[in-house]
């Protein structure tokens, strides 16, 4: 006997959900999640089902009541609009949008918003896997400069570094993702958005041999845009569409350590795009 229940699904999973009936498999298992990774010939495809109190990844379907009981390596399944595990059916009774809409924003903003999170980051007691990393400076170094070669070098470093389901480097690379095409577009800023094309290029390119199933989904997600809820709140902040500490005090509350990478990540698009719209302008 199945459970049949509803979540609300990313807007990113449509594609995968509306396919014709795919197996899976449950990758990871959480009292707050599971991770099924979608056998397909195609880039990563990790589908997140997670309670509400869990980290609402771009990849997720939010339950709408208990999560199923299942074990690392259970079969599962995913399409013709559903996802069973472990006993339950589940299927998308909504949908969230995993793609920020930020609207333009004054540069002299984001200088403020910068400043704002330097000082939360350097506080804060939540410290990043790759603290004081010359990969990482190079990265934040060829983003500000617009250099592709010195941008694309050093993320070629950072792809899977680190342990754990999300490495730190692939962390830090998802927040600068994300940081560049949409702090670009809402500043003006057409070389961060160009660059942001690059970087997702180079930091997909084969992904889902170079780091774990997960990450490799999730580097994907950025590449296209994509961010947890928790990433799009600081995002809205940095704007000036909500208030930006609380955001980004729950953001640096993730993991171990990925909600700092990630904060890292955003702080080096963030920089990036001011320089490069002081270039433009």
């Amino acid at each position: 006997m199945r459970t049949h229940v509803s979540g609300a699904a990313s807007t990113a999973l449509r594609p995968l959900l509306g396919a014709p009936r795919r197996p899976a498999r449950v990758l990871a298992a959480f009292p707050a999640g599971l991770y099924l990774e979608v056998r397909t010939e195609l880039e990563p495809q990790v589908v997140a089902v997670v309670t509400g109190e869990a980290t609402r990844l771009p990849n997720a379907v939010v339950l709408n009541g208990d999560m199923p009981r299942a074990e690392v390596g259970d079969d599962a399944a995913v399409g013709d609009g559903s996802i069973e595990v472990g006993g339950l059916s589940l299927r998308a009774g909504r949908w969230w949008n995993p793609t920020p809409r930020l609207g333009p924003v004054d540069p002299a903003r984001l200088a403020e918003a910068l400043a704002a999170m330097s000082e939360t980051c350097a506080s804060s007691p939540r410290r990043p896997g790759l603290d004081r990393s010359q990969t990482v400076a190079e990265l934040a170094e060829g983003c500000a400069a617009g250099s592709l070669v010195r941008m694309i070098d050093a993320a070629e470093g950072l792809v899977g570094l680190g342990p754990g389901l999300t490495p730190s480097g692939d962390d830090i690379l998802s927040g600068t993702l994300v940081s560049l095409r949409h702090l670009g577009l809402a500043a003006g800023a057409e070389r961060a958005v160009q660059l942001a094309g690059w970087l997702a290029a180079a930091v997909t390119f084969d992904a889902r041999t170079r780091t774990t199933p997960i990450s490799a989904t999730l580097l994907h997600c950025a590449a296209r845009g994509e961010a947890s809820a928790e990433v799009l709140a600081v995002l809205r902040g940095i704007a000036g569409r909500q208030a930006l500490e609380p955001a980004l005090n729950r953001l640096l509350r993730i993991g171990h350590t990925s909600g700092a990478d990630l904060a890292w990540g955003l702080l080096i698009g963030l920089s990036a795009v001011l320089d490069l719209a002081e270039v433009t302008s």
